[in-house]
């Protein structure tokens, strides 16, 4: 609900979508085709129940498809949140099998690197309560971003505790990027038109950290 709340401040509304997901919004429309490695890495459960193509139903692994089903069905400019349930067969120490993410997109004609920057770095004052959080954005690869950022937020840890926002040490918290062209063509876009960004984060990873 916080979450919810900042980014409302920002002019974004909640997009929700389905638990059990199809192939193609899961994977292939966010450049995740049948060979991709990353189906691999996201331990996905499938279930017996098939999709009109005949592919499995899965247990959507990622709010992404939120944003391909909210890019189908809305017309830009889109600001859209989505938050919700995700489900990956991984379970040890540090890992279940249920988690939590929320996902961010916007879609428009002029937006750019640059604002993506400037909201997760609003996001990250607001959430954390530090009024200069020292963040640092390192090059990534995701499929369906192009250029892709890993974002990480400076921290000082002691025995006791972790102060997070300040500090010589880092701790990854997000992923983020601009949306692939491929993808904008995938929903109907024209690429040539509209650009947009799109980020993700673990809730539970954030709510540990507060």
């Amino acid at each position: 609900d916080e979450i919810v709340q900042i980014f409302a401040g920002l002019g974004f509304s909640v997009a929700e979508g389905p638990d059990i997901e199809d192939d193609y919004h899961n994977f292939s429309a966010l450049n995740i085709p049948a060979w991709h490695p990353a189906r691999q890495m996201q331990d996905t459960f499938y279930l017996q129940a098939e999709d009109p193509q005949g592919d499995p139903l899965v247990l959507r692994t990622q709010t992404s498809p939120v944003q391909i089903r909210t890019m189908e069905a809305v017309k830009p400019p889109i600001r859209i949140i989505a938050p919700g349930r995700t489900f990956r067969s991984d379970s040890d120490n540090t890992h279940t099998p249920m988690f939590h993410q929320f996902e961010g997109l916007v879609i428009d004609s002029q937006t750019h690197l640059g604002h993506l920057k400037w909201i997760l770095t609003v996001f990250c004052q607001a959430f954390f309560e530090v009024e200069s959080p020292k963040m640092r954005f390192r090059i990534s690869h995701f499929p369906f971003t192009e250029p892709s950022i890993e974002v990480d937020i400076g921290c000082t840890r002691t025995r006791d505790q972790v102060v997070v926002g300040e500090g010589e040490d880092w701790l990854e918290i997000l992923g983020a990027g601009m949306v692939h062209p491929q993808v904008l063509r995938n929903v109907g876009l024209d690429p040539a038109v509209y650009r947009g960004f799109a980020f993700g984060a673990g809730v539970d990873r954030l709510a540990m950290l507060k």
